[in-house]
């Protein structure tokens, strides 16, 4: 057996001393953990940790990205968990979450554009007043 913590800056979400198996997903992959397992490291994905007691009882939680470190047991360090009962459930989180975060950084990536060629107009006004491009120039 080996225990599994998982917690977040506010709260320490799971402790379980009696647990004989975890499945975590990082950018790989999933992967599984059993007792004796190498020490590792890796950054999680957003996803759903799960794991199995020694008496056959199954838990989840969702997490937000995060890290897992393997020694000795399991221990999960991550911005956001939502520990659940009904897999189903907290796979649709998961999978909306990724998407929110997926929309996100296009947004951000559109904006990171839009002021990049805002910037490269202004340098040019300046540095030709002459030629001073108008705003659809370059986009």
């Amino acid at each position: 057996m080996m225990r599994l913590t998982i917690a977040t800056p506010e709260a320490l979400i799971a402790d379980h001393a009696d647990v004989v198996s975890v499945r975590a997903e990082d950018a790989s992959g999933a992967f599984g953990i059993l007792p004796g397992h190498a020490d590792f490291l890796t950054a999680l994905a957003i996803s759903v940790l799960s794991w199995r007691h020694a008496d056959g009882r199954t838990g989840y939680c969702a997490v937000h990205g995060g890290v897992l470190r393997v020694r000795g047991g399991v221990a999960v360090a991550t911005r956001l968990a939502l520990p659940g009962k009904d897999l189903r459930a907290l796979e649709a989180t998961v999978a909306r979450q990724r998407h929110e975060a997926l929309d996100l950084e296009r947004t951000e990536r559109s904006h990171a554009e839009q002021m990049r060629i805002e910037t490269i107009r202004r340098v040019l006004g300046v540095l030709r007043p002459e030629r001073a491009l108008r705003a659809g120039d370059l986009g």
